[in-house]
């Protein structure tokens, strides 16, 4: 599995001319990084007498946070899986008409898996974003700027995993699939950006 290789041989292979992997599992890797962020400020602030009117409240962060970490490494795994059954649908023979049909048909299908996979790490990406702001109101303050991080981080994955999602509607010809997508992917990005900037000036403050 690729979410199990070292950080080295994964950006070798990710800046190698292999198909996979690629900005889907990137995307991927940044918003379970940025999970991952939240999960440490509440690891640090879990058992702090300082914090102990808070308890309640950090340890649903963190199991949220960390269900959503191991969520986003499997949708790494996904986005691999997903463009290699593009990739072979593609490579599909096309000499006879039946043939053009399956393979048409295949690409189609296959497409429409590839941008569920994104779909879903962007909602993924929108949830760590709104664990960031009660994490840097609760969290340990000496940890703070790592809720920052975690905000960038999972803000950067949503705008990365939308780019996704749009390359492969480009070649959807379900015209009702398309527009309900893009109306989902709309509503998960409204005001998101908006958010991610609110959360680095509250982290700035506590600096």
């Amino acid at each position: 599995m690729l979410s199990e290789k070292s950080v080295r041989i994964f950006l070798d292979e990710l800046a190698s001319s292999a198909p996979a992997p690629g900005g889907g599992s990137a995307a991927a890797l940044a918003a379970a990084i940025g999970a991952a962020l939240v999960s440490m400020v509440a690891n640090l602030t879990v058992g702090k007498k300082d914090y102990t009117h808070v308890q309640d409240d950090i340890q649903r962060i963190l199991k949220r946070s960390e269900e959503l970490r191991h969520k986003c490494l499997e949708l790494l795994e996904g986005d691999v899986a997903a463009y290699t059954e593009v990739s072979l649908a593609y490579k599909m023979p096309r000499d006879t008409e039946e043939q053009k049909a399956a393979r048409s048909a295949a690409i189609q299908k296959a497409l429409k898996t590839a941008t569920a996979v994104p779909m879903e790490l962007a909602e993924a990406c929108v949830e760590i974003l709104n664990l960031c702001p009660e994490s840097a109101e609760k969290g340990n303050v000496r940890a703070v700027s790592d809720v920052g991080v975690g905000a960038l981080m999972a803000e950067a994955a949503l705008r990365a995993a939308a780019l996704n999602v749009l390359i492969n509607l480009g070649s959807i010809k379900d015209e009702s699939f398309v527009q309900q997508t893009r109306a989902r992917l709309n509503a998960l990005l409204e005001g998101k950006a908006e958010l991610k900037e609110k959360i680095l000036k509250d982290v700035e403050a506590k600096l």
